[in-house]
């Protein structure tokens, strides 16, 4: 094909290409930035990302915020959406299913167990908002499995999201915290310090749904991201960073 042959095919396809606002849940800001540099490069479209609870992501829809598409941390408020009209009937999927880690940036401080919360060596436990953020949520009901709710109440230091909570921890302001294992995973190995991996069995799923929000039916790039984040390109960022298909 001549140069020129071959810029006439790509003209239409450019022309095409649009914008599209995406909410995206706070857990999943890293793998996110890297499928949306990659949705970019394979169809031209872009994508523009604000991040953050998915209590408040919801909050903002509601009060007519102009984001196309809601990457959520739960399948809750995506369901809600879609029930009160405000999201496409049909278009809910789930794109990740979390894994909850417990994480110090302290070596040898957790171990790869949970004794270390009844031990309680420890003055400060960050968890995320458990009202707005499921992480949180997922976070108390491992607490209330363990038993361990009421002796580590006064402990608790809340994160308004996921992220805050990452950094409290991170910081040293809390010795440990339950965070999103996506936030301390690289290339499938947690980069530093120590954790525990949750069971899986010692909380509801933490099921993370996207869905198509009303502001977005006629963008065919909100469309395209959906179908993208399906893709296998994508599910293999999205293995890379801790989480389920």
């Amino acid at each position: 094909m001549t140069l020129i042959a071959a810029l006439a095919a790509l003209t239409p396809w450019m022309g095409r290409a649009e914008e599209v606002q995406v909410a995206v849940a706070s857990n999943f800001t890293a793998p996110m930035r890297v499928i949306a540099e990659q949705f970019e490069r394979d169809t031209g479209h872009k994508a523009l990302l604000a991040f953050g609870s998915t209590g408040k992501l919801y909050a903002q829809i509601r009060n007519g915020a102009p984001f196309s598409v809601l990457l959520a941390a739960d399948d809750d408020v995506p369901a809600r959406l879609e029930d009160e009209g405000l999201a496409v009937a049909g278009s809910r999927f789930t794109y990740a299913i979390g894994t909850l880690v417990l994480w110090s940036a302290k070596e040898a401080f957790i171990n790869d167990r949970p004794e270390v919360l009844r031990e309680q060596s420890f003055r400060h436990l960050a968890v995320a908002n458990p009202k707005t953020a499921p992480y949180g949520a997922a976070a108390m009901a491992t607490l209330t499995k363990l038993g361990l709710s009421d002796s580590v109440r006064d402990t608790l230091v809340q994160g308004e999201n996921i992220t805050q909570t990452y950094q409290f921890v991170a910081s040293g302001n809390a010795e440990l915290g339950f965070v999103a294992l996506s936030q301390v995973v690289d290339d499938g190995v947690i980069r530093q310090g120590s954790s525990w991996v949750v069971p899986a069995a010692y909380h509801p799923p933490i099921r993370q749904d996207a869905i198509l929000l009303n502001k977005g039916q006629e963008n065919p790039a909100a469309r395209a991201l959906l179908e993208y984040l399906q893709s296998t390109e994508a599910a293999k960022v999205i293995n890379a960073y801790g989480y389920d298909r």
